[in-house]
């Protein structure tokens, strides 16, 4: 890791007033060190497990579950879990907000949606998000905190299709922003890959793995 680099991303990252959630997923604890050290206080794991193994080792970090997170799993990260970017069902909302209230916490989450060509990928469908989402009656789940919408552009080299589908998800947001008017504030969009482009369609919050660690 060249920390000069890191800090230069920080930087320019906190100048457009984007959050930056470092993705530590395959990475080791030894690994994870300098960027804990250079004061980055956000990080993103895919899987409960390597969450769960890694979390005592950096006080003071808020978490952020970014992968897909099956319903049995939300128990052991509910007593700390920062905010959930990849609510994309009203049954995992649902059991969010039951272990929410279990542990006395309100726990911040984003609404999923897939916008993306592949398959893989996961999240309310992008045909029917705003139908969906405006069915559930966020009044039943008071221990989760909507805090806006997350998406994955597709793996593909065509940046005019990469913009639109972050424009989508941007256009998500603004339609939804009314039906959640307090605290509905993050558009969680962008990866090391695409983050520059995510952050001129309206990213508030990109996640950034390989160009952190390869820096």
């Amino acid at each position: 890791m060249n920390p000069t680099k890191v800090r230069s991303i920080i930087e320019s990252l906190e100048e457009n007033r984007v959050t930056l959630v470092a993705v530590t997923k395959l990475h080791t604890v030894e690994e994870i060190q300098p960027l804990y050290d250079l004061g980055i206080r956000n990080f993103g794991e895919n899987r409960v497990q390597e969450l769960l193994e890694k979390v005592a080792h950096f006080p003071g970090v808020a978490w952020h579950l970014i992968g897909h997170l099956q319903r049995n799993k939300v128990k052991y990260i509910a007593p700390f879990i920062s905010c959930i970017h990849s609510i994309d069902s009203e049954d995992l909302l649902a059991e969010i907000n039951r272990q929410a209230e279990k542990n006395g916490r309100l726990i911040d989450g984003l609404l999923q949606v897939h916008v993306a060509q592949e398959a893989s990928k996961f999240g309310f469908p992008a045909s029917t998000f705003l139908q969906q989402i405006r069915e559930i009656d966020f009044q039943k789940y008071p221990h989760v905190r909507i805090r806006g919408v997350m998406g994955m552009a597709s793996m593909v080299t065509d940046q005019n299709q990469i913009r639109a589908e972050f424009q989508q998800i941007k256009s998500f947001f603004d339609a939804l922003k009314s039906d959640f008017p307090v605290h509905f504030d993050t558009v969680s969009m962008g990866m090391s890959g695409d983050f520059d482009l995510a952050i001129k369609e309206g990213s508030t919050l990109v996640r950034l793995g390989s160009i952190l660690f390869e820096a």
